[in-house]
């Protein structure tokens, strides 16, 4: 060898002695059909970060998965780190990535939803049976609540839901399946307008009307967000408009509490009520932009809300403020505010620590209005009717009314309008035709999935904001399932724990690792009350948010006001 060959353990080095640069750039490499599918897609879309879940969309849609190969395309395409375009999509439930390597799933996926009032209904039993009928063509797979608790059990095939299903109705929808197409609705825009629709916002806009005067409305009305918090909703509007312009608004209609179907309900019937009292909020707050982020189970409360709100702009009554309709993808912690706010943004939905708040630092950094659906709905009639159409109702000392979306073992489950203050027992016999055939009142969740479980000797406490947290419970966005002597309540906590920790965002030990912890502790048996009442209050007191601070409530009112069903082994569905 010469002795100015370079050493064979060495890289050959160019004429400068530096080592050669690789044939191909570092990472994954780009496949060329992949980026022209991507392109083709995408079509003359912006390719703004934000649109990033967007965009995704239009992948698992069009191709049924998001492989690898459109992964690393789309991250090009939107001048992105692959890594930022892997953990979004990775995040959310509704989004199938394949891996290189990997098979996509089959081409038809049917979700069976396993939340409380599904399995009260026989939920277990299809995901038991539906792979056999169905076939190798066909992924079952659980999934949490689809928002239809009142037609339980619910399956989607695909993206459209099928109510009350049996296995026939689930097999004939897998055999052809269909795509979701919009609702026809009583109160489309013509026949809103013949009602007197949109006067109020023109009012407002010709400037008859002041914001002043609507904050005041709403405030002595006692409009609060209905969506569980329940924030005086005219102290909000004020607070926002204090803060400097440009001001944002983010509208939540990702109602995800297991047990909670009214916004949908109210959407399907009467979308214009709500899209007036939308648009009237971003008046009060000078919102320059408005954005509607719908939950992804509700495709044809989408698809609605995409052709009525683009008659109200061909009408001229949305100038003041830019309207973006946002998908989500399966996410329930997106229904906090401040992890709506990140996935607006096309990012994984992670709760934000505060301060500061969303109200001075939101969306894109800006002060931000958040709003629940059926807080917007109530707008017009309140203000049209006055504060004293509103107080007039109400029991037990309460003022007011309340959606109740009431499931569970009683006759006629649905959303019922009751006074505010009212029990559970005056609910169930004068709302929802009594207990179901068979059943004797036994329990009942006040406030969903995190709003706790009482039992049938404490019915008689009103149902409103402020009255049930000295139990250790809340009524929150009044999502009621009733329990009856057919129920077991470990079971019930059990089954409720576990969508805790399938929806934790895993941002934060004490909920990530304790649900898992929890539901482990739970299943395994027998119960350790210390152990979980230790657990459960480090979950509250240490939790980021909302999820992880309420997601023991369920397990601890069931060792505190069920204490004979803990000797018990753990029953099955």
């Amino acid at each position: 060898m010469s002795i100015v060959d370079p050493p064979l353990t060495q890289p050959p080095a160019n004429r400068t002695g530096r080592r050669r640069p690789p044939r191909t750039p570092k990472g994954r490499q780009v496949d060329p059909q992949a980026l022209a599918e991507i392109r083709a897609l995408l079509g003359d879309r912006e390719r703004r970060r934000d649109l990033l879940i967007e965009h995704l969309h239009l992948i698992q849609d069009r191709y049924g998965h998001i492989s690898a190969a459109h992964l690393a395309a789309l991250a090009q395409e939107m001048r992105l780190a692959l890594a930022e375009v892997y953990e979004v999509a990775t995040f959310y439930a509704h989004f199938d990535v394949v891996k290189e390597g990997e098979a996509p799933p089959p081409p038809v996926t049917v979700r069976v939803c396993d939340s409380l009032s599904c399995v009260l209904a026989g939920a277990e039993h299809l995901l038991d049976e539906l792979p056999g009928k169905l076939g190798p063509n066909v992924r079952v797979i659980r999934a949490p609540c689809m928002g239809a608790c009142d037609r339980a059990p619910v399956c989607a095939v695909g993206h459209v839901q099928v109510f009350h299903a049996d296995q026939q109705k689930v097999a004939s929808a897998a055999a052809k399946p269909a795509h979701p197409h919009a609702y026809a609705t009583p109160m489309a825009f013509d026949a809103y307008v013949r009602t007197g629709g949109y006067e109020l916002l023109k009012a407002c806009l010709a400037g008859t009307r002041t914001r002043d005067e609507l904050i005041k409305a709403v405030s002595d009305a006692g409009l609060r967000g209905l969506g569980g918090a329940g924030f005086p909703t005219g102290r909000k509007w004020a607070l926002v408009r204090a803060e400097p312009a440009p001001r944002l608004f983010a509208v939540n209609a990702d109602e995800g509490e297991p047990g909670t179907f009214k916004d949908r309900y109210y959407l399907e019937r009467d979308p214009h009520r709500f899209i007036e009292g939308m648009l009237i909020a971003a008046w009060v707050v000078e919102a320059a932009d408005t954005y509607l982020y719908v939950r992804d189970e509700y495709p044809e409360v989408r698809l609605l809300l995409i052709d009525e709100i683009a008659k109200a702009e061909k009408a001229g009554l949305s100038r003041h403020t830019r309207i973006h309709l946002r998908r989500g993808a399966g996410a329930y912690i997106c229904g906090e505010e401040s992890a709506m706010i990140e996935s607006i943004e096309g990012k994984r939905g992670l709760p934000r620590h505060r301060p500061p708040y969303v109200a001075q630092v939101g969306l894109f950094g800006r002060p931000t209005l958040e709003q629940n659906v059926e807080t917007l709905y109530w707008i017009r009639d309140i203000v049209e009717k006055g504060a004293a159409w509103v107080t007039a109702q109400g029991r037990h000392e309460r003022k007011g009314f309340r959606s109740f979306s009431v499931s569970g073992r009683v006759r006629n489950p649905g959303v019922k309008l009751a006074p505010a203050g009212i029990t559970v027992r005056e609910l169930i016999d004068e709302f929802c035709g009594g207990m179901a055939e068979g059943h004797a009142f036994k329990a009942y969740l006040p406030g969903g999935a995190s709003g706790g479980i009482l039992p049938a000797s404490m019915g008689d406490i009103p149902l409103d904001f402020g009255m049930l947290e000295k139990y250790g419970c809340f009524v929150g966005s009044h999502a009621v399932v009733i329990l009856s002597d057919k129920d077991d309540m470990k079971a019930v906590a059990l089954n409720l724990i576990t969508f805790f920790e399938d929806e934790s965002c895993g941002q934060c030990t004490p909920c990530r690792v304790g649900t898992e912890k929890a539901a482990q502790l739970m299943a395994k048996g027998p119960w350790d009350e210390a152990l979980l009442n230790e657990l459960s209050a480090l979950m509250r007191d240490a939790s980021i948010c909302g999820l992880g601070q309420a997601a023991p409530n369920p397990l601890v009112c069931v060792l505190k006001y069920f204490p004979e069903e803990l000797k018990k082994p753990l029953g099955h569905w």
